[in-house]
């Protein structure tokens, strides 16, 4: 096996999950198909794959128009929003203060400035939520506007290089929702109390779809490499995340003939770009009492940028596994120790106290600010060569974590 047959791989594996698929959104038959070709890869290279179920919503969206006085204003449908067909008058708010005392019941709400200028975190979503983003969400359950307009400028941090990016994208959030640019915000919220029409043309769709854990070895000391494999829509995930699928898909060729003792797990988890990270929940449910039996998660995300270097950083790691981790990566050359992030699935095992090793490119907020989630995200921007690269260091950290599991 070379390196340039497995560059050959890469680029047919990239072709296939950016483009010939038309989408890995959870919930939709483009989610089901990538996650079946990724089982049917692991399988055909000697690993057992379990299939963890996951329930959760497809959804169908096909614009939305508000008018005021028959002035039109260019709105985008809330990721997730139900439908609607309103008139109500119009309230604005721009802090949450203003929010707390607003009488915004049954009027459409626009929601601009300070309150709308970072993306709110799902109402349910486990992992990271802050209070403030918490408090807006009950306020405006409690207060019960018919629906929610929100003006935004740009995220990066959680709503990656998407402009204007929806302040609210929760399929558990019912009250229906739209966004707009800040200039336009700023043009509506000039018509406050007037007659207001919304439609949201939307449908939540129940589905379901499955978390994938692909194993060699033993299952009760083994190392857990993993790299979301679901995209947002609207964009073909090349940097995020094909390019981390692709190192687990060409990790699970270079250890196919693997024999030895350490137990090896390659998940592809399917939530980490949704509101209900159903794949993270789904593999935490079924590893509940078992998470100390992980010796290191290694989380692969936006690696293989062209034109840049790809990094790592530690989490909760004790001093053997960092100097296996810092001998291993200087010998090969291939990465260099980077800046701390936490928007990554590496951050479901630290936050366990289990010891992770994250993967990505030097030029990670570059990525974030520029292409994640929007549709420039293409197979261009990945230097497969990197990919190999960073399989084949993989491959050699796990030899030399069995190595020291041995002796």
């Amino acid at each position: 096996m070379t390196n340039s047959s497995l560059k050959n791989q890469t680029e047919t594996y990239l072709n296939h999950l950016c483009l010939e698929i038309p989408t890995r959104r959870v919930g939709t038959e483009g989610n089901q198909a990538a996650n079946k070709f990724i089982a049917d890869a692991f399988e055909s290279f000697g690993f057992e794959v379990e299939r963890q179920p996951i329930e959760c919503i497809d959804w169908i969206e096909k614009g939305a128009s508000l008018s005021l006085n028959g002035e039109q204003f260019q709105v985008f449908v809330g990721p997730f929003s139900p439908g609607c067909q309103i008139e109500a008058p119009l309230a604005v708010v721009s802090t949450v203060k203003d929010l707390e005392s607003a009488d915004i019941h049954d009027k459409i709400l626009l929601l601009r400035g300070e309150i709308a200028s970072e993306q709110l975190m799902p109402k349910n979503f486990p992992f990271y939520n802050p209070d403030e983003h918490q408090r807006i969400i009950r306020l405006l359950e409690t207060k019960g506007p018919a629906a929610v307009i929100s003006a935004t400028g740009r995220n990066p941090e959680l709503a990656g290089a998407v402009y204007p990016f929806p302040l609210i994208e929760d399929g558990d959030f019912d009250i229906p929702s739209a966004y707009m640019t800040e200039e336009e915000g700023a043009r509506l919220a000039s018509r406050v109390n007037e007659m207001a029409a919304l439609v949201i043309q939307a449908e939540r769709c129940p589905s379901t779809g499955v978390n994938l854990a692909a194993r060699k070895g033993r299952t009760d000391t083994r190392v857990v490499i993993s790299a979301h494999m679901d995209a947002k829509d609207n964009t073909p995930g090349a940097l995020d995340n094909a390019a981390g699928v692709i190192v687990l898909l060409l990790l699970a060729e270079l250890l196919q003939d693997y024999e030895g003792e350490l137990g090896i797990e390659l998940v592809p988890f399917n939530g980490e770009d949704h509101y209900s990270a159903a794949g993270e929940i789904a593999y935490l449910k079924a590893n509940e009492g078992r998470l100390n039996e992980i010796l290191l998660n290694i989380n692969i995300d936006a690696a293989g940028y062209h034109g840049k270097k790809n990094v790592y950083s530690l989490y909760e790691c004790p001093d053997e596994v960092v100097g296996l981790i810092q001998k291993t990566f200087k010998a090969g050359k291939t990465l260099d120790e980077g800046e701390p992030w936490y928007q990554g699935d590496h951050m479901v095992f630290a936050m366990q106290g289990v010891p992770a090793l994250a993967i990505t490119s030097e030029s990670f907020m570059e990525i974030e600010t520029k292409f994640a989630h929007t549709p420039k995200d293409r197979p261009e921007l990945v230097d497969c060569e990197q990919l190999v690269e960073v399989a084949i260091a993989l491959n050699k950290l796990l030899l030399e974590i069995e190595k020291s599991q041995v002796s």
